[in-house]
């Protein structure tokens, strides 16, 4: 299983404290019908943190059925309980999902054999194509680019890597390490075409939540050799770039979802809260500068 071009990670819609799943539906077919390569439920966009074990499953199990085979599905379910991302991993699998991003153990700090042993042991217990997710900024360890070499030549089903240490040199190492077959995706939406540009398959775009066409044709453009084409897209996207991460992503990106009113309601699961005003009134301009309100 090859993860290519522009995947969303799906915000979760909320509605009085629980998941809004009409809207959420909702959510899913615009992505699909404008053009997206592929969906992430449960990711960190989608406030996989503060989701039950059941809402968790909830989430996945709705995303599978409403994308019905269209776009592949890729379900997160990592955690830094490696027996527990083995049980949302089978999940995962067993809900019909094509593959899983895996979120590197976080707050334990493992080492790089911890790490190693972690990956080793979820691919060895589901056969089901597996895909790390490296955020140091988030989990306070990196999975080092012979780490994953290591892991790629000795278990074939991790597939790929999401890679959003926002290093362009650690990206082009992970794909020195792991071969032209390893699918790189970008995590970080400015670093997307730099990333294609040395062999990477495509990005998990937060961007993608809000101009799913754009970011898709952004990949497509480099794939078929128009770089003049691709180059012009990722200075458009710049601007909505920068304003999904005024504040801690996915609070601009919801609430830019509910100014566009594709979202019903806008609401978060504390310790995230609303935009401050300066930040709001930003990212007002920068929506209205895109045309999206």
């Amino acid at each position: 299983m090859r993860f290519t071009g522009a995947y969303t990670p799906l915000v979760t819609p909320f509605k009085n404290g629980a998941l809004d799943e009409a809207c959420y539906r909702r959510l899913i077919e615009w992505q699909i019908e404008q053009g997206i390569n592929g969906l992430v439920p449960c990711g960190t966009t989608g406030e996989s943190a503060t989701l039950s074990h059941d809402e968790h499953e909830q989430v996945v199990r709705i995303c599978v059925e409403q994308a019905k085979g269209r776009v592949p599905v890729l379900a997160g379910a990592g955690s830094n309980n490696t027996a527990e991302a083995v049980r949302l991993t089978r999940f995962a699998r067993d809900a019909g999902a094509d593959g899983a991003l895996l979120i590197t153990p976080y707050y334990n700090k493992p080492t790089q054999e911890g790490l190693f042993r972690h990956f080793a042991a979820i691919a060895e217990a589901v056969d089901f194509p597996l895909v790390p997710y490296n955020v140091p900024g988030r989990t306070g360890c990196n999975l080092l680019p012979a780490t994953l070499g290591r892991l790629a030549r000795e278990c074939p089903n991790i597939v790929g890597v999401k890679e959003a240490t926002g290093d362009l040199n650690q990206v082009s190492e992970v794909l020195e390490y792991c071969g032209p077959n390893f699918c790189l995706l970008s995590g970080d939406d400015f670093t997307v075409l730099p990333a294609l540009s040395v062999g990477g398959c495509g990005v998990i775009s937060v961007t993608a939540n809000l101009v799913p066409a754009q970011v898709s044709r952004l990949c497509s453009a480099f794939t078929q050799g128009d770089l003049p084409g691709a180059r012009a897209l990722h200075f458009t996207l710049a601007p909505l770039n920068r304003a999904m991460f005024l504040e801690t992503n996915p609070i601009p990106v919801k609430t830019a979802l509910h100014m566009m009113g594709v979202l019903d309601h806008l609401e978060f699961r504390l310790p995230l809260c609303p935009l401050s005003e300066g930040s709001l009134t930003r990212l007002k301009e920068a929506l209205h500068s895109a045309k999206l309100v």
